[in-house]
């Protein structure tokens, strides 16, 4: 037996042992009260966590097919199998319309990447827009899910090599640069390590610490080669061995931002989404005001953090109460620090960030927890025209960004950070 797999333990049940996914509290809010939101009648859209199901058992283990992504060889030789959960098939329901004092709206809800989905459109073509909305969540999750094998990015993962769609090479591009600007806070390149810990797969344990340190070297976006973006219809797309790729991180905020272009294209006049807590919102609500968006509070799901009144902006949060698992009282939480593959104690409780940008919104969520208050403070004084932040630290200090001082609301204390 290798020293590795000596000392990989017995998987036992765990105490209290939870997966808590990104939007439970926002697809409550969606069932009971978002067209109270979203017509402008006081209740609040609310990002938070996704999926309703808390999975408790031996181990944390799930009944889900597992599907192995690839196999990474290390330096010793031994073979460490990756595995992910076998992702469902998108289901859309049917488009619901409604018309009220005038103002056309449509709505569906949405099974996709894992999550609960709802979008909402007002105005002329809002049924077709909602329609095509949905559409393209399915199409974009078809391309882009590693738990699903003839996806381009499960074929990427399992060849090392593959053409890609050109929309794919240009998310991959919006990863690296994102992992550029966050110092590889964020990065693309750590599905390997939440395989090991069972983030992929519900299989939850801790692992070896000699086998967090030998998956290591196969992290960095240097090791992702994209093709030119020549127009072509596909883009070779290159990883070096053991190298895999997962762009969850980022994708929800790209579909977000997608469907703002297609609510534009079919001229709706309102509209807003929630993406397994990623909310992003399209022009202002019908009667003309803003937005409320409520920041949900990682101590109580019932509880907010504060309100946000925004239009044409993504909020996303981001925080280790999200998805957990508990083992020998110890919790370990699934946003993991790329430079030492365990989970980030950055002395931070909750990321929100606030963006036009959905992508950006998605993946800096990820990459300022890692980050730090202080680490994120620089980076926001550097690209402030480009994104607000919410930083919850351990001890419920809210330090806010200027930027939003005119349209962000709290019981909490709040410092309000300036350039």
């Amino acid at each position: 037996m290798s020293g590795i797999d000596s000392k990989k333990k017995e998987r036992t049940a765990f105490s209290g042992t939870r997966r808590v996914w990104k939007s439970a509290v926002f697809v409550l809010c969606c069932v009971l009260s978002l067209a109270l939101v979203l017509s402008g009648c006081g209740s609040l859209a609310l990002p938070g966590s996704s999926g309703a199901n808390n999975a408790k058992g031996a181990g944390g283990k799930t009944d889900a097919e597992l599907l192995t992504a690839g196999v990474i060889t290390l330096p010793s030789g031994e073979e460490v199998e990756i595995l992910a959960s076998a992702s469902a098939d998108p289901v859309l329901s049917e488009v619901r319309e409604e018309e009220e004092d005038g103002v056309k709206q449509a709505s569906m809800r949405v099974f996709a990447m894992d999550t609960e989905m709802e979008i909402r459109a007002y105005g002329e073509n809002c049924a077709e827009a909602v329609r095509a909305a949905g559409e393209e969540i399915g199409r974009i999750d078809r391309l882009l899910s590693v738990g699903r094998a003839d996806s381009e990015i499960a074929v990427l993962n399992k060849e090392g090599r593959a053409e890609v769609s050109a929309m794919t090479a240009d998310l991959l591009r919006r990863a690296v640069q994102i992992g550029t600007m966050t110092e590889h806070s964020f990065d693309m390149t750590v599905f390997p390590l939440m395989s090991i810990w069972g983030f992929t797969t519900g299989d939850f344990s801790v692992p070896d610490p000699e086998l967090i340190h030998a998956i290591l070297p196969f992290l960095g976006d240097e090791k992702v080669s994209i093709g030119p973006a020549d127009g072509e219809a596909s883009v070779a797309v290159c990883l070096e061995s053991g190298t895999m790729i997962d762009l969850g991180g980022i994708a929800k905020g790209y579909t977000s931002a997608r469907l703002m272009e297609i609510f534009a294209e079919h001229g709706v006049d309102a509209g807003l989404v929630s993406l397994g807590g990623n909310v992003q919102t399209y022009r202002s609500k019908p009667d003309g005001s803003d937005w409320r968006v409520g920041i949900q509070d990682p101590d109580g799901t019932e509880n907010y953090l504060g309100i946000v009144t925004l239009h044409d902006k993504a909020v996303v949060t981001s925080g280790g109460y999200e998805r957990y698992f508990e083992e020998d009282g110890v919790r370990y939480h699934h946003i993991l620090d790329p430079a030492d593959g365990y989970p980030a104690e950055s002395g931070l409780k909750s990321v929100t960030i606030v963006s036009p940008d959905g992508t950006l919104a998605d993946g800096l969520s990820t990459a300022l927890f890692v980050m730090g208050r202080e680490r994120a403070e620089t980076l926001w004084k550097a690209h402030s025209q480009e994104f607000d932040m919410i930083l919850e630290t351990e001890d419920g200090t809210l330090y806010v960004s200027e930027g939003l001082a005119d349209c962000f609301t709290s019981e909490h204390e709040i410092k309000m950070i300036h350039i």
